[in-house]
């Protein structure tokens, strides 16, 4: 992680926000205590609750036990696309194993990744098949990881029958892409990348995700929101996507942090908490 200092912890949001994808191990966090300081730090955020989220097997295991160590914290699991070269029988069993703990609620991050050249796209496309047929049968939403893979994506999903609720994590796609994903149900999650001055894009595909269908994350430590591009990120940086959508669609900041927080007990199936 970059030794840059991490960004201003911001104002307090008006109402309870979510991470909806985060990788605390990735931020430094080892014991419990590390994960209560990061969960400290966002909470002054209005950054109340998040997901922590698996890539390997390792982090999967770590993530599920994270979970339990703080009632501000879930998990998520599965083996990252770039990961799938050598994904077997023995890994499969174990994920499933983790996936149908109960603090974990999420099957992710899976999908394709044809940006990297870790693993070949029929291992991944196999890989996702299984995360798909998994988050079915254990009955967690789906987190896909889709980076320059949109088509193979959506038509995996299309193929296979998507589960009851896909996540779109740091959803990179433009228009287009947005309203397949939309008027198919699924649910599309902005990261910092959507405050970058260059995402004019993306931009404009938050801005037609109707309420109800977007959830904000940050990713961290990475794609930390402007104006903090290249520093460490953390899960209380979420406020700062928060508030940049906010403006961006011409929303209220408290309506937007109420929509997002429903959005994410819905499909994160997260007890209801009251605002502010």
């Amino acid at each position: 992680m970059s030794k840059k200092e991490r960004p201003p912890v911001p104002e307090r949001l008006p109402a309870p926000v979510v991470d909806s994808h985060t990788h605390l191990d990735a931020c430094g966090a080892v014991t419990a205590a590390d994960v209560a300081e990061l969960a400290d730090r966002a909470a002054a955020a209005g950054v109340t609750r998040m997901v922590t989220v698996a890539d390997d097997l390792d982090a999967a295991r770590w993530a599920a036990e994270a979970s339990t160590w703080d009632e501000r914290v879930w998990a998520a699991v599965a083996i990252h696309p770039t990961r799938t070269k050598d994904f077997g029988e023995a890994e499969q069993s174990e994920i499933e194993r983790l996936a149908r703990q109960d603090r974990v609620v999420a099957v992710g991050e899976t999908g394709l990744d044809y940006y990297w050249d870790y693993s070949p796209p029929d291992a991944q496309q196999e890989a996702f098949r299984w995360h798909i047929d998994l988050a079915k049968r254990v009955g967690k939403p789906l987190m896909i990881h889709d980076r320059d893979a949109h088509e193979d994506v959506l038509r995996i999903l299309d193929e296979e029958g998507a589960p009851e609720a896909v996540v779109f994590h740091c959803f990179s796609g433009d228009e287009d892409i947005a309203r397949r994903c939309v008027d198919a149900g699924y649910v599309l999650s902005f990261a910092g990348t959507v405050t970058f001055r260059n995402a004019r894009a993306l931009q404009a595909a938050a801005r037609l995700v109707p309420s109800g269908q977007f959830l904000v994350e940050t990713d961290a430590p990475f794609l930390t929101p402007h104006p903090f591009r290249g520093r460490p990120n953390e899960p209380y940086c979420t406020a700062y996507t928060v508030a940049f959508l906010a403006d961006l669609r011409s929303e209220g900041l408290e309506q937007v942090c109420s929509a997002v927080s429903a959005t994410a007990e819905r499909v994160f199936r997260l007890p209801s908490v009251t605002a502010g």
